[in-house]
């Protein structure tokens, strides 16, 4: 850690401790705010489950985050540790240090920012900036940013930075620049009209210095420099009806995420949905081709995405439900999704007193249809176009399907319970790279029910069931978590893979643990045997290795 690192840390040490500070927040006219969180595990080597034998015994990741605020004027630092990595997040995070600071000015039409941020255009198609700790992602840009408003209802951002590569940045220049026009905003006889209309575009370019990368031992790629992307967005809103729409283009950028190919990428998602008092429902679908966009070429990790594709799959917390997650394929999928929310009414016979809500869905990803350029060229040669494709074209290859089924309904002012099944086809070949494996067919039932014994103590009780033919098999999990508020809990569950088809490995995975929350604190504690697998938020996923020990997490804002 060089002067510089230690002067600011020691800085923000003081302004956590000051005593007087912790009661006011005030600091030098302005106010200080922020977070904390320490995420630190033991291991032990477990032969059985594939946990390997840790050196350092202890892992540990943390981060502290304040920001200071007076007037017109934000700054803020992060400082972040990494002793070394937890297993599953990349290595090349471990060390110490603040690799995030930034300095912020608003004032009427004006939003002006200096160091790192985070910022989306649109739907993120052709950049999205954003951190998510559970997955060690970080791809803020640190540079400049501007956001001026002239009038109401028309906001125009610009953006300038290389993005954060662990404790280093990316080799690539970040520009880009967004519109967004608000038409009711802006035509006053508009204001009170039940159509609301709001059209934005982006364009966004990333620079990289040329490099010797050979398709072969003759042939070395000519690469282009400059990368752009644009993209058009449309959202049109009347009563409970909304209509999103964005296409996105990016020109030719060979990469080794698509085998270093020049064909120009292109994206789509349309979501359309209605609600009204009890009722709701939703469509979406989306066609990626070829939509990998970082700032470094030859970079294969998370690391340095400029943009964001999401997924059109539900996110759950129920842990058999997630053992399957779907992750976003960059190089092509067209997808399609259908949600119907219903609330039968309270006081009904099918209802009951309360009322039960009921939740379908439906989702499914395939590949693209790809066409050979010509009789003699493979698709996907390097250093050529590809491939041919049209839009909305969908291949043979089924990605991912679910089908998923939730009932909620509370029978009483103490009982409460969600019944829960889920259908998955997962292409474990294509999503985890287990090249050869078979397709995973796989069927989940929960039942999770909450009793509360009186206003301060709380009974949670979590049955699950997954049946599947293929990779580990069948699984059971059972899982109970006593509450007394509003300071302690107390949770105990197993995951068994009784079914597994190698008899040897039928293991028990088992968890407990409590913690304790004061206010906006919470510390925890936890004993687990934890299963290989992988975990995904919003289609972006990481690796879990086994592993077998306890885990301490607190967390506190202020």
């Amino acid at each position: 850690m060089n002067n510089r690192s230690r002067f600011v840390l020691l800085f923000i040490i003081t302004l956590f401790i000051n005593p007087t500070l912790s009661k006011s927040q005030n600091f030098l006219g302005g106010e200080v705010h922020g977070s904390f969180q320490l995420d630190a595990q033991t291991y032990k080597a477990d032969s059985a489950i594939g946990a390997p034998d840790v050196e350092e015994k202890m892992l540990m990741n943390g981060f502290l985050n304040v920001i200071y605020t007076n007037g017109p004027f934000t700054a803020g630092v992060r400082y972040e540790g990494y002793l070394d990595p937890i297993l599953g997040y990349d290595p090349r995070y471990k060390g110490q240090g603040i690799p995030y600071r930034y300095v912020q000015f608003q004032k009427g039409m004006f939003d002006l920012t200096a160091g790192n941020f985070y910022e989306q255009f649109g739907n993120g198609l052709v950049l999205r900036s954003y951190e998510e700790w559970n997955l060690g992602y970080d791809n803020s840009i640190d540079g400049f940013r501007a956001k001026i408003e002239p009038v109401q209802g028309i906001i125009v951002k610009g953006v300038i930075g290389k993005q954060r590569f662990f404790w280093d940045k990316g080799p690539g220049i970040v520009r880009g620049a967004d519109g967004e026009i608000n038409f009711n905003d802006v035509i006053r006889k508009w204001a009170d009209a039940r159509t609301r209309i709001i059209l934005g575009g982006s364009f966004v370019s990333k620079y990289q210095a040329d490099e010797q990368i050979m398709v072969d031992e003759s042939h070395m790629l000519n690469l282009p420099l400059d990368v752009g992307a644009w993209a058009g967005r449309l959202n049109l809103i009347r009563g409970g009806f909304t209509l999103t729409g964005e296409y996105a283009m990016k020109y030719n950028d060979p990469s080794a995420i698509n085998h270093y190919i020049y064909k120009n990428g292109q994206a789509i998602w349309l979501n359309a949905s209605y609600s009204v008092k009890g009722f709701g429902i939703t469509l979406s679908s989306k066609y990626i081709d070829n939509m990998s966009f970082k700032s470094k070429r030859t970079e294969t990790s998370n690391a340095l995405d400029i943009n964001f594709l999401p997924p059109l799959t539900d996110q759950y917390a129920y842990s058999l439900a997630a053992i399957y997650p779907y992750a976003t394929q960059p190089n092509g999928e067209f997808g399609y999704l259908g949600q119907v929310v219903y609330t039968i009414p309270k006081k009904t016979k099918i209802g009951g007193k309360y009322g039960t809500t009921v939740k379908l869905a439906y989702s499914r990803t395939d590949d693209i249809q790809r066409t050979a350029l010509n009789d003699t060229t493979a698709i996907g040669s390097p250093g050529t176009d590809g491939y041919k494709a049209s839009l909305f074209g969908r291949g043979d290859t089924k990605y991912y399907e679910e089908l998923n089924v939730e009932l909620t309904r509370k029978f009483s002012p103490s009982f409460k319970a969600i019944l829960f099944y889920l259908y998955q086809v997962y292409n474990i070949e294509v999503i985890e790279g287990h090249t050869g494996e078979p397709i995973v067919y796989a069927h989940t039932a929960v039942a999770d029910l909450v009793y509360r014994l009186n206003d301060k103590h709380a009974l949670h009780m979590e049955l699950q069931h997954l049946w599947s033919k293929q990779d580990k098999g069948d699984w059971a999990m059972g899982l109970l978590e006593y509450t007394i508020s509003p300071h302690w809990f107390f949770v105990v569950f197993d995951q068994y893979n009784y079914g597994n088809p190698d008899k040897d490995k039928r293991f028990h995975f088992y968890n407990l643990g409590f913690g304790y929350m004061h206010e906006s604190s919470r510390i925890e504690l936890r004993y687990a045997r934890q299963r290989e697998g992988i975990i995904c938020v919003g289609g972006v996923c990481r690796n879990v290795p086994a592993s077998n020990g306890f885990t301490l997490t607190i967390t506190s804002s202020f």
